[in-house]
């Protein structure tokens, strides 16, 4: 620590030339020792592939081009060599996303490297959930308004297609109320992340009253399929509920069948991301 700052107490009982002498001392230390020392910048987890890039690139062009997120919804996906570092583009509406936009954040949600570009303020869902679930390297916040109902009634969201069948562990609503008061209904803190990360527990998707949704997955494909998925499946069970009668939802142990037998997310992936780039074969 630079001793200057304490040079500057100079006794009273000190004789004209003793001040002046010791204030020169200080005038010098001051060059040759700065007030304050720089702030550490956050270390990188180290390069990443382009393809890798290229692949959150792509997720935010599909969840845009599927209505799925608007100009404020964000993914994100796990550093691939880092667990303690994230990727994210910077605050800027997903269809527009490129590869010079994606930025790179420790679970703090501090930027590595900021250069002035602005961030998401509600980047702590996705450092908050990736403290908490190591299972989990892709998170997608979505205004979905599909499954916005479901968030302020008392119809829980089940599955009700086969392909939102990971909904039959069930789909928890988090309630912004109960973790911060009143608030402008945002997640721009680390501790309303935690509460919402918490609330998600181990589930694929939890809903934020008002708001819209969380979404995780194991990688980037899939969660992207998820949030899809799950905005289809709220839209035909909100259609399902206005029919009447009693729904025959899919059972958790066909969930759990499915769960085992994954399918390929790489068809859906191709199509969607041929539409979202506009580069569908010619007939």
């Amino acid at each position: 620590m630079c001793p200057w700052s304490q040079m500057l107490v100079i006794p009273h009982s000190h004789s004209r030339e003793e001040k002046m002498f010791r204030l020169a001392r200080v005038m010098v230390a001051m060059v040759l020792c700065p007030l304050a020392p720089a702030v550490a910048q956050t270390p990188s987890g180290g390069p990443v592939d382009p393809a890798a890039i290229e692949e959150l690139v792509v997720a935010n062009r599909i969840l845009a081009d599927r209505g799925i997120i608007d100009a404020y919804g964000h993914a994100s996906m796990r550093h691939p060599g880092n667990p303690n570092r994230y990727l994210m583009a910077r605050a800027i509406a997903p269809a527009l996303v490129t590869a010079a936009d994606i930025m790179e954040f420790d679970l703090d949600s501090n930027p590595v490297d900021r250069r002035g570009r602005s961030m998401f303020v509600e980047r702590f869902i996705h450092s908050e959930v990736y403290k908490v679930r190591p299972d989990v390297n892709g998170v997608v916040h979505t205004h979905s308004m599909g499954v916005i109902p479901f968030g302020i009634s008392q119809v829980p969201l089940r599955p009700v297609i086969h392909t939102a069948s990971f909904l039959h562990v069930g789909v928890p609503v988090w309630e912004i109320r109960e973790a911060g008061g009143v608030t402008n209904m945002l997640v721009n803190n680390a501790a309303l992340g935690k509460s919402l990360a918490l609330t998600l527990g181990s589930k694929p998707v939890a809903l934020m009253r008002g708001h819209g949704n969380v979404v995780v997955g194991p990688n980037v494909r899939v969660v992207v399929a998820r949030a899809v998925f799950t905005d289809e499946n709220a839209r035909m069970q909100a259609v399902a509920l206005a029919l009447g009668g009693p729904l025959n939802y899919i059972s958790p142990e066909e969930g759990a069948k499915r769960d085992s037998e994954p399918s390929d997310p790489a068809r859906a992936w191709d199509l969607w991301k041929a539409q979202a780039l506009k580069k569908l074969p010619a007939n």
